[in-house]
């Protein structure tokens, strides 16, 4: 799991019947937990909003985390951060 920032949504139109209804969001992963790419799309079925820190799963945890494992997601929001470091470092 990685700790990132909400940067923005996204909105599709036409996906996978398996991934209507769901919530696409742009997090930048915090400095620290920097990964390959520098932002990615992530489900969001817990409500996080732009500005907030999150806890973000991928591969078939992402999947596991917001019951969708048939679905094509390779990252998901599972947590949003109430408190603690200030990630903005």
């Amino acid at each position: 799991m990685i700790i990132g920032k909400v940067v923005g949504s996204l909105f599709s139109t036409k996906k996978s019947e398996k991934l209507v209804g769901s919530k696409f969001m742009i997090v930048e992963p915090v400095e620290m937990m920097e990964i390959a790419q520098s932002r990615l799309v992530a489900i969001d079925g817990i409500g996080a909003g732009i500005g907030e820190y999150v806890i973000v799963a991928q591969g078939s945890a992402a999947r596991i985390g917001c019951d969708k494992e048939d679905a094509p997601i390779d990252a998901a929001i599972v947590g949003i951060i109430d408190e603690g470091q200030d990630w903005s470092k």
